[in-house]
């Protein structure tokens, strides 16, 4: 093999050239990225950088001198427009070909945004997804604005506890019946409600947006339930769109994402896809996992793959979300859940809620509380699943359970 394609300069994609190297293949490698900047987080978009706690800089994966020493061709302000499986070649924006013995899509989502007839395409209403919308929001972030969160996920909360916190009057609505109803359990979304609302944030739920309004930029926001209110700018979090435009228009089978099988190779055997972009067989569905973690470990697997190692990708889901002085992580996936149980701490703001599914436990979801985590996490990677009045029993020895 001498040329490996990857298009998509992400963290997967960033995750994907490094292993390569890492695994000592010496042949060309190219990653092709539409931004002007190389691989960065995107997490810390809607938290500290928006706060002003890190600089760009600290945003990138590695610096650009890296991509130089390892050989890696970073193309950067450059997109594919085509790919042809038959010829093995890549068209780029700007015209030319690149011909590849393996090719990764690692194309990532799009933020879902306002349609325009609502008012969609205003000024200072902003998305959360990449450097360019935090850069443009962050200067109304400040004391005495006031805003709008269309959606209250956890993108929309990260944004709106920022918010909060610069001093910006803030008010989340959200369509169903309550914040995080997607992807959390009701003592979940609970405990977040509260966080919110002792922050000064008001949470109007089971309440959608009927359009927005101004002039030079919106001014005013029209409920669905006939309140309007003055707003400086909006922020959308209403969930994001796995890019497989390119993926589709090459043949590739597309199925809740870019359909890959279980070790990262899509219909095409020349192509692989890793990240947000790509859909797994997890326990009998084809779902998309929308997690830094997993867009690292699918593209390790991939560029594995690619070498000829034959690996199935065995996820182990996790997530985490920082909002105020709180800090959430979840451990594996809470599909199909039929009980939730507490666990709470020594204080009001620790806890742990725990999914079971009958009688296994699937995730849990840990507030301030990393060490249940931890312990969480390894009890569902390992399969085991103590009982819930074992969990929830202050007097439980949690560690002693990862022995049992």
């Amino acid at each position: 093999m001498k040329q490996i394609v990857v298009i998509g300069a992400g963290q997967a994609g960033a995750s994907l050239v490094a292993k390569l190297r890492a695994e000592g293949f010496e042949g060309g490698i190219t990653l092709v990225g539409a931004e002007p900047v190389p691989p960065y987080q995107r997490p810390p978009l809607s938290k500290a950088y928006l706060l002003g706690e890190i600089g760009e800089e600290r945003l990138y994966l590695r610096p650009q001198s890296f991509y130089e020493a390892q050989k890696i061709a970073l193309r950067l302000e450059t997109h594919a427009t085509a790919i042809d499986p038959a010829a093995c070649l890549v068209t780029l924006s700007d015209g030319e070909t690149i011909s590849y013995d393996a090719l990764a899509l690692t194309t990532g989502a799009y933020p879902r945004r306002l349609p325009a007839a609502i008012g969609g395409n205003l000024a200072n209403v902003f998305t959360v997804r990449d450097l360019r919308d935090a850069n443009a929001m962050a200067p109304l972030f400040v004391d005495g604005k006031s805003a709008l969160v269309v959606g209250g996920g956890y993108i929309g909360l990260e944004a709106a506890a920022v918010a909060a916190k610069r001093g910006v009057s803030v008010t989340v609505v959200e369509m169903a019946d309550r914040i995080l109803q997607r992807v959390a359990a009701p003592e979940t979304s609970d405990y977040f409600r509260d966080l919110h609302q002792h922050h000064g944030v008001t949470i109007r739920e089971g309440i959608g947006l009927n359009r927005l309004a101004g002039k030079h930029g919106v001014q005013q926001a029209e409920l669905s339930d006939g309140t309007v209110m003055d707003v400086d700018f909006v922020i959308v979090g209403v969930g994001i769109t796995p890019a497989t435009g390119l993926a589709q228009e090459a043949g590739l089978t597309i199925d809740n994402g870019i359909a890959t099988d279980q070790q990262s190779r899509t219909s095409d055997a020349r192509i692989w896809a890793a990240g947000d972009c790509a859909s797994i067989d997890y326990v009998g569905e084809r779902i998309r996992i929308e997690s830094v973690g997993n867009a690292i470990d699918q593209a390790e697997n991939a560029a594995l793959n690619i070498l000829g190692r034959g690996i199935n990708y065995a996820p182990k889901p996790w997530f985490w979300s920082d909002q105020y002085d709180c800090k959430l992580q979840i451990a594996g996936l809470n599909l199909g859940y039929t009980d939730v149980h507490v666990r709470r701490g020594d204080t009001a703001d620790v806890r742990s809620h725990w999914y079971y599914k009958g009688s296994t436990l699937i995730a849990v979801d840990a507030m301030n509380d990393p060490r249940n985590y931890m312990i969480g996490k390894r009890l569902i990677e390992t399969g085991k699943s103590p009982s819930p009045e074992v969990i929830t029993n202050s007097a439980t020895d949690m560690k002693a359970l990862l022995r049992a």
